[in-house]
């Protein structure tokens, strides 16, 4: 049986080499994680469309040139194939743009990034606990902790980026639980 996950759309642009921060560990792992949604997990999605919508603004769906566009491709491809995708519905707040009724309200996300808040919105409507993969997003790691407190899980597949930008990314100090969690949440 396929489980459920969400990407953040840095997956698929490290995994085309346009990030230059991102070393080729980074890109090879980030290659790994595209092959495994397609042939392990089904990849979630919100039925407002946001996030094919931004997958669609940083990939080219003809595919080409780069791996991460012809992830964006199959994706395009499938997104109807319930064994390759599952769309939940997740419901935009009134008049508050990217802000969506499943984001968590907690005064320790109040300035968690506001494009990122549909790939929340979406695990947390999705009832399966679907991990979040990300690449190289460090404001995912600053979050982590009360993300986790409403039960979203974060996935780092380049820990290295997390480890190397992270000191600024949590305010000059990493605790512990970060560090472990960028290591272990792979």
């Amino acid at each position: 049986m396929r489980t459920d996950v969400v990407m953040d759309t840095n997956v698929a642009v490290v995994a085309n080499g346009a990030a230059s921060h991102a070393g080729p560990d980074c890109e090879d792992a980030c290659l790994s994680a595209l092959e495994r949604i397609r042939n392990e997990h089904r990849l979630v999605l919100d039925n407002q469309g946001a996030i094919i919508g931004e997958y669609r603004k940083r990939l080219r769906p003809a595919g080409q040139p780069g791996p991460g566009d012809a992830f964006f491709k199959w994706l395009w491809d499938h997104q109807a194939n319930e064994s390759c995708c599952v769309m939940v519905a997740v419901t935009p707040k009134p008049n508050e743009r990217r802000a969506y009724l499943e984001f968590p309200e907690d005064s320790d996300l109040a300035d968690f990034d506001c494009d990122d808040r549909k790939f929340v919105a979406v695990a947390c409507a999705a009832g399966t606990s679907p991990p979040i993969l990300n690449a190289s997003d460090t404001d995912w790691l600053r979050h982590h902790e009360a993300l986790g407190r409403h039960g979203v899980r974060v996935n780092f597949l380049c820990p290295e980026l997390m480890r190397r930008n992270g000191r600024r990314a949590a305010g000059g100090r990493r605790s512990s639980r970060s560090r472990s969690a960028a290591s272990t949440d792979r």
